[in-house]
């Protein structure tokens, strides 16, 4: 047999013997992506229905944790749009990770005390500069401007980048709650040109076919 055959058959040998994962993480996985596409979109019908199949997948496995980080997917999902209830979570919350307790923590705006080196690295410079400076993922942005908002510490600039960053990705929940907020600071301010300006682009997010 020649070399370059012989190559081929040890490269092949070498795929078939690498161990597959089990099939409930890219189970979980796929149902995890089609939850956070269909939240971050409004459709919280197919959120939910992907979300109960990953809940599934994870839960097969026996243990807390996995399931757990399935639950503070949602809970930062839902944080980007400003909603801050995870009730999933909080009921696993006991048999979690540290480090998953300190993320939840850090999405309900609780940072005092929190050890912030058991963030995930996007989100620690968060914490310790209260800015979104340096988050370059456009989820994890504003699911760091969420934890910065409930944790009253950010700055108009980055409501300002929140509400760009959902607008350049099209994802219209987070980008009607960012607009809420914009709202709010404008009618407190007496703004009424920028309070009808935003309302006119909430009108036009909100439209329907």
């Amino acid at each position: 047999m020649k070399p370059t055959i012989w190559m081929l058959v040890l490269v092949l040998a070498g795929c078939a013997s690498k161990p597959q994962p089990p099939d409930w993480q890219p189970n979980a996985k796929s149902a995890l992506d089609g939850f956070t596409r269909a939240w971050l979109d409004g459709d919280t019908a197919a959120a939910d229905a992907e979300f109960a199949r990953a809940r599934r997948e994870t839960a097969s496995t026996g243990r807390f944790e996995r399931v757990a980080q399935a639950e503070l997917v949602r809970c930062a999902a839902r944080v980007a749009a400003l909603d801050y209830d995870c009730p999933g979570y909080a009921a696993l919350a006991r048999d979690a990770t540290p480090a998953q307790q300190a993320y939840a923590a850090y999405l309900q705006g609780q940072w005092q005390g929190l050890n912030a080196g058991l963030l995930p690295e996007q989100h620690r410079g968060v914490v310790s500069g209260g800015t979104l400076a340096g988050v370059q993922d456009p989820l994890a942005r504003l699911v760091a401007a969420g934890a910065l908002l409930k944790a009253g510490k950010i700055a108009p600039a980055d409501i300002a980048k929140a509400v760009d960053t959902a607008s350049d990705q099209g994802w219209r929940r987070p980008l009607l709650a960012w607009l809420g907020v914009q709202e709010q600071r404008a009618q407190a301010a007496g703004d009424t040109q920028a309070l009808g300006q935003i309302r006119r682009r909430a009108a036009l997010v909100s439209e329907k076919p």
